[in-house]
């Protein structure tokens, strides 16, 4: 007879999708579609932080909850669920910003805090981070919260080195661009994976809004001029192209994890 319990595990081994390149260039447009897309709605559309805020959140926790709900991974519902958090966590750091005045210095000290928090609590319950090992519940909550404060994080600390620090936005593309690559060199250098991993997870985000305003902004504020929607659209067909893909199965199945991949 089979152990319940293991069978439940076996069928959450696919919640989280294999790292690959199209895991990282959906991840990154992801987050310029939450840069995009928030401005958007709150400023051309009219909707306001807030409003657009709650329309934002509640679509997201109904996301989250079809995500959870499901005893595998599937492409379209887990990346909608990240475009949703990247718009969440946009919203999130912008209302401090822009509503409650909190200087970004602050935002991003205490999203870092709040992150290495998770970490912190996540490592002590269940010993390991690594993404491979994404097989409970409880293991994909403290996953999914890690991914809400990586994105008001990489907003915080994107709007505070191309906004409060000057670097603007080409600047900004190259410098968080040139880390990421340092960080994937560190790895094929053999570090360790699950914290270069996190690593370059945060930092797509401010490379994602520094791209997301470099292509929307106008050429007065340093952009291209391509709009919000524009840009939007051009981001949002590359994702569906690429979600569709590993939708069909290309590189969407995930195999079970050996034990030396927990960390």
């Amino acid at each position: 007879m089979s152990d319940p319990g293991n069978k439940r595990a076996i069928d959450m081994l696919n919640k989280v999708p294999e790292v690959t390149l199209a895991f990282w260039v959906i991840k990154i447009m992801s987050t310029t579609v939450g840069e995009t897309g928030a401005d958007y709605l709150a400023v051309h559309v009219g909707l306001g932080t807030a409003v657009t805020g709650g329309i934002m959140a509640i679509l997201l926790i109904i996301s989250l909850i079809v995500q959870l709900r499901s005893r595998q991974y599937s492409p379209p519902i887990y990346w909608l669920t990240v475009v949703l958090v990247s718009v969440v966590g946009t919203q999130i750091t912008d209302a401090l910003t822009d509503g409650l005045e909190v200087s970004l210095y602050i935002s991003t000290t205490v999203f870092a805090l709040a992150l290495a928090m998770t970490f912190a609590v996540w490592y002590s319950i269940e010993r390991t981070l690594s993404i491979h090992t994404i097989v409970t519940r409880r293991r994909e909550l403290f996953y999914w919260a890690a991914i809400l404060f990586t994105f008001a994080l990489g907003t915080a600390a994107g709007d505070l080195a191309t906004e409060a620090l000057n670097l603007g936005f080409t600047i900004g593309v190259l410098v968080f661009g040139g880390l990421i690559a340092a960080i994937a060199g560190a790895f094929y250098l053999g570090a360790n994976a699950v914290l270069t991993f996190w690593l370059a997870y945060i930092l797509t985000r401010p490379l994602g809004a520094s791209l997301g305003d470099l292509l929307s902004q106008s050429q007065s504020y340093g952009g291209l001029g391509m709009g919000t929607v524009n840009t939007s659209i051009v981001f949002l067909v590359v994702i569906t192209t690429l979600v569709t893909f590993l939708s069909i199965g290309a590189n969407g199945a995930k195999p079970r994890p050996k034990a030396t991949e927990e960390a």
